[in-house]
């Protein structure tokens, strides 16, 4: 009777547990699963307008890709892009975050400045940025024009669209990153500093022995997501160059946006979305690999 009452209790409760994680199992297959199924399903066809498959093709599309001069330039624009911005941003939002947590007087002003990039949408923001990069109106060449530099055509120049794009990128990213720091360094117990203090460490050691160990937990999980945003990156290009000029700032996701929902090939757009998700899932699984042995966990 014993035997059949705990076989009975965990019966009943296995499923109570399906039940509670049935909503999440539904919306996790309605908009993570399935799209990402059908993609891969279709990236191994060539599609009709509607994006139903219409001839299969196997791995022709990813050949395809694979020798197209167009999607390397997309992959060549992509790497340079996230090799821009997440080492820039984390580097600022680090230093922001070491000044914001020092116990000043009026400290919380810039804290809110600081973050305040976080209220603001992609969308928004790429199109304050675009007055700013205006040959003829924008702040930029305005003040090259005061210091009698020559005028720069931001988002016309080849050499120059993608560090336009990634200096609007680095600043509506540093706001989150600066906030998940911030919240590292004040989770930091303060009784190492006061300890090191009293053995005479300076400010510097502080940073390299205690301040950098301790909050690398955090530096390892806002690179990988960091990483992850910027090879996602697509709202700031579709508004601020559409990928050009001459294609120099064609990113990954904005070229499956083009190839689907513009040439309507949403066979080739898939399989660029699959190899996108395979370097992402490499980066990633590096990531842990080879990030993670110098996180120091407390």
């Amino acid at each position: 009777m014993t035997r059949f009452a705990h076989f009975w209790r965990k019966s009943v409760d296995g499923r109570a547990a399906i039940l509670y994680l049935l909503p999440s199992v539904i919306l996790f297959s309605v908009f993570v699963f399935y799209p990402m199924f059908r993609t891969i399903y279709l990236s191994f066809f060539l599609t009709d307008q509607t994006g139903n498959a219409a001839i299969m093709v196997g791995f022709e599309n990813f050949m395809y890709l694979l020798g197209s001069s167009e999607f390397q330039n997309s992959m060549k624009a992509t790497g340079l892009f996230v090799l821009y911005t997440v080492p820039i941003t984390i580097i600022l939002a680090l230093f922001f975050a070491l000044l914001a947590n020092e116990k000043l007087k009026g400290i919380g002003f810039f804290r809110t400045m600081y973050s305040s990039t976080m209220g603001i949408s992609v969308a928004a923001s790429s199109v304050i940025w675009l007055f700013m990069f205006n040959p003829s109106i924008g702040m930029f060449n305005r003040l090259l024009s005061v210091f009698d530099f020559p005028q720069i055509q931001w988002l016309l120049d080849p050499e120059w669209a993608l560090i336009s794009v990634a200096i609007s990128t680095i600043w509506m990213n540093l706001g989150f990153s600066f906030l998940i720091l911030l919240g590292g360094l004040q989770n930091i117990d303060e009784h190492l500093y006061e300890s090191s203090r009293i053995d005479g460490a300076g400010y510097f050691y502080r940073l390299r022995r205690i301040t950098l160990p301790m909050l690398s937990p955090t530096l390892f999980f806002i690179i990988t997501i960091s990483l992850i945003n910027a090879f996602q990156t697509f709202g700031q290009i579709d508004i601020l160059t559409k990928g050009g000029p001459s294609q120099s700032t064609n990113l990954i996701v904005y070229s499956i946006y083009r190839e689907a929902f513009i040439n309507y090939q949403f066979g080739t757009a898939s399989a660029q979305a699959v190899i996108l998700f395979i370097i992402i899932l490499i980066v990633t699984i590096l990531q842990f690999k080879l990030g993670e042995r110098r996180v120091h966990y407390q």
